[in-house]
């Protein structure tokens, strides 16, 4: 973002901000109409302007040290989760602020052409709507708190079964550990890391594959966690991929060949954790004599770096192979994956983390992340090939998780049943 763009923003960010407090105060102000002396309701209005104009200059401030520095670190997500948190409990609020002033604007409308201009007055805010307003609002409140404090180490276990007619029949109940997006940099508690990690290696399954983003911008990010990681192991080994943040492209460095050393390390890390990298390539499975093919290609993103080559990491494959590809982001699925000719049967993903906020029940499904990628979390399927979307095992910017939990993902091949059988 350009000097001019980094303005624009701040300033956007500040009028949205001040305009939200401004609105939620009107409830604020409608509550306190009740209080006795105009000295109680100064102190009121000066409380609340001190608390939530702070808020406000603190992250500008915040997004200023984001400029300069180039990256988010644990100090300004700090920041951000303040704001996140208040913002959403703020729009809630002004839905309900706002519908309010739709009919005070009718009843307002209706007034003034029964009665004229003689005797006519703007409707007050009802008190009992702006008390409603304020108590639903603490729900997202206390739910944000919740994400921010234990959500985000909240770690689920999603377990899929996939049925193929073409599965090489000694792979039939074959299984996949999946995780992605670890975003090292972002955890402080090891020890809550350790109960995801221990998650992972309880499923016991055939293979273990990490679909990118190991760091946020700096391959030194893992390094208190590579003993924890490196003890995932699977019988028929590890294999991972590269995400968008592992190239260190959202960080400034002082040279360019510091970027460079940085992503040499960052490739000897996944070494080090026992994962064999696969850049653009693919590895043969083989089990009681047949095969399957696993490919992982670096990262491909529509509107992120683009770098991955599937032709290359397709090389040497026959149509009728069986194959399993490693791609971080799932819009490679929707551009290229599922159109090439030679058939990928199961691509694995990672890279939105359901935006590490929305709803997810029997009944609703919903996060804001579903208006950028229309497979943001599970399975999906088109012509009999099929994406899975992990959900991710870390977080990014908002230190929390409301609602899209960290996953682990648990895979199992299934051969068809033939009817005739």
């Amino acid at each position: 973002m350009n000097q001019l763009g980094s303005i624009i923003f701040l300033i956007a960010i500040f009028l949205f901000s001040t305009f939200l407090n401004w609105y939620v105060f009107q409830a604020v102000k409608t509550l306190t109409f009740g209080l006795e002396g105009e000295r109680m309701k100064q102190i009121v209005a000066v409380s609340y302007w001190l608390i939530f104009g702070g808020i406000s200059i603190w992250l500008v401030i915040t997004f200023l040290r984001i400029f300069q520095m180039g990256e988010i670190n644990v100090q300004t997500q700090t920041a951000l989760n303040v704001f996140l948190t208040v913002m959403v409990t703020q729009l809630v609020c002004v839905v309900f602020l706002f519908g309010e002033d739709i009919v005070r604007n009718v009843q307002a409308g209706v007034t003034y052409l029964v009665n004229g201009s003689n005797g006519f007055s703007f409707p007050e805010r009802m008190r009992w709507v702006s008390g409603i307003a304020l108590v639903v609002a603490m729900i997202p409140f206390s739910s944000f708190i919740y994400g921010v404090t234990k959500g985000k180490h909240n770690f689920k276990v999603h377990r899929e079964i996939i049925y193929f007619d073409d599965l090489p029949d000694a792979f039939d109940g074959f299984t996949i550990t999946q995780i992605s997006d670890i975003h090292s940099g972002s955890f402080t508690n090891y020890d809550a890391v350790q109960k995801g990690i221990d998650l992972a290696i309880d499923q016991k399954s055939d293979l273990f594959v990490f679909t990118g983003d190991l760091v946020n911008h700096k391959a030194e990010e893992i390094d208190p966690m590579l003993d924890q990681f490196k003890k995932i192991k699977a019988p028929y080994g590890q294999f991972s991929i590269l995400g968008n943040h592992d190239y260190g492209d959202y960080v400034s460095w002082s040279t360019k060949e510091a970027k460079e050393a940085n992503f040499l390390k960052l490739k000897n890390q996944h070494k080090k954790l026992g994962y064999r990298l696969l850049l653009d390539e693919n590895v043969v499975i083989e089990k009681d004599g047949q095969t399957i093919q696993l490919l992982g290609v670096e990262n491909w993103g529509l509107g992120f770096k683009a770098k991955g080559d599937l032709e290359k990491a397709l090389a040497n494959t026959a149509a009728s192979d069986f194959k399993i590809l490693l791609s971080h982001d799932p819009s490679h699925w929707d551009e290229e994956v599922k159109k090439n000719m030679n058939k990928v049967h199961l691509t694995l993903s990672g890279h939105t983390h359901g935006m590490q906020f929305g709803i997810e029940t029997p009944i609703i499904r919903w996060s804001p992340v579903q208006y950028r990628y229309p497979n943001w979390a599970g399975l999906a399927e088109e012509n009999g090939r099929y994406l899975y979307v992990n959900r991710g095992f870390g977080f990014h910017a908002f230190s929390g998780r409301v609602g899209i939990w960290p996953e682990i993902t648990v895979i199992e091949l299934r051969k068809t049943v033939s009817s005739m059988e």
